[in-house]
């Protein structure tokens, strides 16, 4: 074989090679989780969001580096066995508290990229800096808080205070990362019997919380009721008061027709009211009618026939007995 044939092969066969370095190194795929950032000999060129397949010119002019645009985890603590025993734990998660108690703190941090090329170029390693960052957050607010709100009812205030004191360092080392949020999972004692200590302690917290509410429930149920007897007293003087004024404008209409009848014929109506004031007081007294000398007047005995006379039949019943 020729020298001029063994350098056209050659010739050819790195010709096929740059084509297949081109043809395999030009066009990259972006999915819709993630995000790209093309660089041109090694200087961040253009961000890529958008998913679907792009081109580039071939390596090694640009290459592409693809990042997640999903949120990531960041475990900061310490790991417990099936009894609740520490197990392992981060040496920095152990820190100090404002009253000076050591104690051992377990959170979640959660962040995304949002910036790839700062992600890329602004810093070697990031997640080490977020590391860093986390952990000096969480120590400064624990340094600043007391034991019993680290261990109780302060965590919320801690873990709101360390977000905010994270995501400011963030934002000011410039990394292309964001902070989406803490989760303060427990703070614990490094000694059992002081952990055991502080467990009586909460749940004694407990238990006068629930007291409290018991009784604030009591007493809500007692001012229901003790307001329902007040509307109860309220209507039942409302109603009172009204058949008070309805019974007086009867009295009133009464006296007014007793006083025409009165004006009109002064005498009978005098006689006739007597008869039935003593009718009111005496019901069973027999009235008899005595001239001027004392001797008693044959009358006709009213109030006797009343009493003898049957009272009339149901017309009903009359009609059926005609019948």
């Amino acid at each position: 074989m020729s020298t001029r044939r063994i350098l056209t092969t050659v010739g050819m066969s790195i010709a096929g090679l740059i084509l297949i370095i081109i043809g395999f190194t030009t066009w990259y795929t972006v999915d819709e989780s993630e995000q790209a950032v093309v660089i041109t000999f090694g200087q961040a060129d253009t961000t890529v969001t958008d998913s679907g397949l792009h081109f580039k010119l071939p390596w090694p002019i640009q290459h592409v580096e693809v990042l997640s645009k999903e949120t990531y985890s960041l475990q900061f603590g310490y790991k417990q066995d099936k009894g609740g025993e520490l197990v392992s734990y981060d040496p920095e998660t152990k820190m100090i508290t404002g009253d000076e108690y050591i104690v051992l703190t377990d959170l979640v941090v959660q962040w995304k990229i949002t910036e790839p090329r700062k992600y890329l170029f602004h810093a070697e390693d990031p997640k080490e800096i977020l590391h860093d960052a986390t952990s000096a957050s969480i120590r400064s607010i624990i340094g600043s808080s007391t034991i019993d709100a680290a261990l109780t009812d302060g965590k919320a205030e801690i873990e709101a205070k360390t977000r905010d004191l994270l995501a400011t360092l963030i934002d000011k080392y410039d990394i292309g990362i964001a902070i989406q949020g803490i989760k303060l999972q427990d703070v614990e004692l490094p000694n059992a019997e002081v952990r055991a200590a502080f467990t009586a302690v909460t749940d004694a917290r407990e238990t006068k919380n629930t007291k409290i509410n018991e009784a604030r429930k009591y007493e809500n149920q007692k001012v229901n009721e003790a307001k329902g007897e007040i509307d109860a007293i309220k209507s039942r003087a409302t109603g009172q008061k009204t058949a008070r004024i309805e019974q007086a404008h009867g009295d009133v209409a009464l006296f007014n027709n007793l006083y025409a009848e009165y004006a009109s014929n002064k005498t009978i109506t005098r006689q006739r009211l007597v008869l039935e004031t003593l009718e009111q007081v005496l019901p069973k007294a027999q009235i008899y009618i005595m001239n001027d000398s004392g001797e008693t007047v044959k009358y006709l005995p009213l109030q006797q026939l009343e009493k003898d006379t049957p009272p009339p039949a149901d017309k009903t019943e009359e009609g059926g007995e005609e019948a």
